[in-house]
């Protein structure tokens, strides 16, 4: 009855109000599918910093594939651990080969299955472009990322390159000109380290390690690979036994980045009854170690670069099994394996390597640089001038030479 009494005495209702204008949204551009492998820290490095400058420049994509931690932070899912993949030389991947042909077949037919938009191989040649090879034919779009060194060994590469690759991001000015002359589609995107990296202070980076701002430090870069650790710790601990007797003020900054190096750097520390020796051990923070240091050794690799773009004078050292090193040998075309000698064109950092890399003769190249301040300037200023022709807006540079691929 209230109900009726209500509705008996209710006003008439006004009409409606004209619906206000509604702006039809316009459909989100679709999320890219794009593949990625990358095979050992410094690939997981550059691969974290090509998903960001993707991110960045508003193409939504999901990566996934094979990642390490910083792809994994920067939003890629991993399908198979990428540790599997970072072995060193050629004798020492038979005992990994049958698990990472494994990897690659399953990979490839999950893609094949399934095609990405993109697949993106991050360095790593000799697992990645058999694999963009079979995924170009089956019409996929592949892009390499860091053209393999054909301008430093093994240049019949390049025709695995342009079977393999539908374009190639080169991180090296003078990679250009090789690409273009074998016909394949590449773009020079500048070093993404170099654009990364601050530039160089020396006393922040004390400050952040809490180290003394007028001490003596060297720093050790044996590798970021397990088999490096294996290969090469007596080394350097050996080599920090002879240099400590020469000069007892001087500390030692060891970054390893992950548990199993820390680990295996540790037992090796123990098997040479040197844990009383002034090392310290750094989970990660590489970047600081070396710009903290006013010298480092350096098991050749991309963390000579690094070293050369932090302004860190350096000894480079390697040492591989006698078969993998006549092989390397055979189908060198530089005389150079670091880095920045390559990039000067000159020996501007010492080179000691094979049988010539023993503790007492790498104790002595660290020594002589400490002792000469000349020296370590001479490097330093070759330093900043390729610094210089390395820095570029590689994000940008990345993003735009992605953009056709992901969004056509």
């Amino acid at each position: 009855m209230r109900r009726e009494a209500e509705h008996a005495g209710a006003m008439p209702c006004p009409a409606p109000a004209p619906a206000p204008l509604r702006h039809t949204p316009q459909a989100s551009p679709p999320i890219s599918q794009v593949a990625i492998v990358a095979g050992e820290a410094s690939g997981d490095l550059l691969g974290s910093l090509l998903i960001r400058a993707v991110r960045d420049a508003g193409l939504p994509s999901e990566f996934y594939g094979i990642a390490g931690a910083k792809m994994q932070a920067a939003g890629a899912r991993s399908l198979y651990p990428m540790e599997t993949l970072s072995v060193r030389g050629y004798v020492e991947a038979l005992g990994s080969l049958r698990r990472i042909l494994a990897i690659r077949k399953a990979l490839k037919g999950k893609l094949r299955a399934d095609p990405p938009r993109l697949f993106i191989g991050v360095d790593a040649p000799d697992f990645n472009l058999s694999l963009e090879a079979g995924l170009k034919r089956a019409g996929i779009p592949t892009v390499h990322f860091i053209g393999p060194s054909v301008w430093a060994w093994r240049p019949k590469r390049i025709r695995k390159v342009r079977a393999a690759a539908s374009h190639v991001l080169l991180i090296f000015p003078f990679e250009e000109e090789i690409y273009r002359e074998a016909g394949i589609p590449a773009t020079y995107v500048g070093h993404p380290v170099a654009h990364a990296l601050p530039e160089p202070d020396r006393a922040r980076a004390r400050e952040r390690l809490a180290l003394a701002a007028d001490g003596e430090y060297v720093a050790l870069l044996p590798g970021s690979r397990p088999g490096e650790l294996k290969a090469l710790a007596a080394l350097f601990i050996d080599t920090v036994k002879h240099l400590h007797q020469a000069r007892p003020d001087a500390r030692f900054l060891i970054p390893l980045v992950n548990r199993e190096t820390r680990l295996l750097f540790e037992q090796a520390l123990h098997r040479a009854q040197a844990t009383e020796l002034p090392i310290r051990i750094l989970f990660g923070h590489a970047h600081d170690a070396m710009q903290a240091a006013d010298v480092a050794l350096i098991a050749s690799g991309t963390a000579t670069l690094e070293a050369l773009l932090l302004d860190c004078p350096q000894v480079i050292t390697y040492r591989v099994p006698w078969l993998t090193a006549q092989i390397m040998k055979r189908q060198a075309l530089l005389p150079w394996i670091g880095l920045p000698n390559i990039l000067a064109k000159r020996d501007l950092v010492p080179e000691i390597l094979q049988e010539r890399a023993t503790p007492e003769n790498l104790a002595s190249a660290l020594r002589g640089l400490l002792e000469d301040e000349g020296a370590r300037q001479a490097q330093i200023e070759e330093f900043r001038i390729q610094r210089a022709r390395l820095r570029r807006d590689t994000p940008r540079l990345i993003a735009h030479a992605l953009r056709p691929f992901l969004e056509g």
